[in-house]
């Protein structure tokens, strides 16, 4: 059944499968919707709702956490169960249903019900979506299918701030009509996945003894190589907290706030263009170098941030953090789908991103911390040393990978 999602040409072209087009497609949607209103959401806080700091990093650590969690009860259920779409339909389901109560929120009570219910609807989409990408991709091309769906996704997250931007000067800086507008790209995104998307059939009509074995242990059947990159994966997202704070950063050095969304623009135009490339070359040539390239852009990222006193220099920052994400995010998801046990793919992707949205919570409060207690720099330096830290994993990560290797 794979096999007829693969969607070879005659020449043995390497056309994606039209699933993986739909999952693309379904990706820039939503955030289109989401990067709309969260390009928004830091200004909307603080300005209409009396927000701090600490409080804007608690609210966007935690959603991402909540995120995460889900991930991993989604990813155990959709192995245990060998289907993908239907959690996937629900995850984005919730998230759309999440998004009218942005535009009614009148305390931050509503803006955390409102990001708890967004993330969980992202949480049980995303292990099953990733673990179908893999398995209606060719191995030899699932590189080129992680960065293309990323690319998608992270178009949406530059239209949608553009969007803002457009809207806000329409509305005349009425947020609560342009977080209105956001939420019908979250409508399309459920229906195109509704009508569009065929899952292909589990390879065998029952599962092997084996495979209930590997669901059954659960944490216990995953490999060394797994764990390596959930740790450096883990790491690495504590050198880059919520993107709430570069909109903040941009805001600290007098951009106006109707132009805070082009912080996003920016960022997502560089991640959009640089993922589908990225994942090419992470099937041609390894995904450790890449990495390994992402971790260095970040570090600069940060230290170019942590020192900006104007708006070229942030959205210098900006760039390479943009770039960073293209050259790591398809990737690692990549490495997860290459060292996971195949009874256990999603399962695989769920701790991935648990223990990931653990760092995204812990990383968005000590930047919040940091930024309150001594100022916006402290923040990304603490960024650049964890950049450092997740360096160091990713080496030794190819050194006992490499060893291993070799006396195998």
């Amino acid at each position: 059944m794979k096999a007829m999602n693969t969607c070879k040409s005659s020449h043995g072209s390497s056309r994606l499968p039209a699933g993986i087009r739909v999952l693309g497609f379904v990706s820039m949607l939503m955030d289109m919707s989401s990067e709309l209103m969260l390009s928004l959401l830091p200004v909307f806080m603080t300005t209409l709702l009396g927000a701090g700091m600490i409080g804007v990093g608690l609210v966007e650590g935690a959603a991402e956490a909540t995120a995460s969690i889900m991930k991993l009860f989604s990813g155990i259920w959709s192995d245990r169960f060998r289907r993908r779409k239907p959690l996937a339909l629900i995850g984005y389901g919730l998230s759309a249903l999440a998004k009218p109560l942005f535009p009614l929120a009148a305390s931050m009570d509503t803006i955390f019900l409102a990001r708890f219910a967004d993330r969980v609807g992202k949480g049980l989409r995303g292990a099953p979506r990733d673990a179908l990408i893999a398995e209606l991709a060719p191995a030899e091309m699932q590189g080129a299918a992680y960065g293309f769906r990323q690319a998608l996704d992270s178009a949406g997250a530059f239209v949608g701030p553009l969007l803002a931007v457009l809207l806000m000067l329409l509305f005349s800086g009425d947020l609560r009509r342009v977080l209105w507008v956001g939420t019908i790209p979250a409508l399309l995104c459920v229906l195109l996945l509704a009508a569009g998307l065929r899952e292909p059939a589990p390879h065998h009509g029952t599962r092997s003894a084996e495979s209930r074995r590997s669901l059954a242990s659960g944490i216990g059947g995953m490999t060394l190589p797994f764990w390596l990159v959930v740790l450096t994966g883990a790491a690495f997202t504590m050198a880059r907290f919520s993107d709430a704070f570069l909109l903040l950063k941009a805001l600290a050095v007098g951009m106006p706030a109707v132009y805070v969304p082009l912080v996003m623009v920016v960022m997502n135009l560089v991640y959009s263009g640089v993922s589908y490339p990225a994942g090419i070359m992470s099937d041609r040539y390894g995904a450790y170098r890449q990495l390994a390239a992402g971790i260095a852009l970040l570090v600069v990222a940060n230290l170019l941030l942590s020192a900006a006193r104007g708006t070229p220099e942030v959205m210098a920052g900006v760039v390479l953090w943009g770039a960073h994400l293209g050259f790591t995010q398809g990737v690692l998801s990549k490495l997860v789908a290459a060292s996971a046990p195949a009874g256990s793919l999603a399962t695989g992707f769920g701790l991935f991103n648990l223990l990931t949205g653990v760092a995204a919570l812990l990383s968005s409060l000590l930047a919040g911390l940091l930024w309150q207690l001594l100022g916006p720099a402290w923040a990304f330096r603490s960024g650049a040393l964890f950049a450092l830290l997740a360096a160091g994993g990713l080496a030794v990560s190819w050194r006992v990978l490499a060893r291993r290797a070799a006396e195998g």
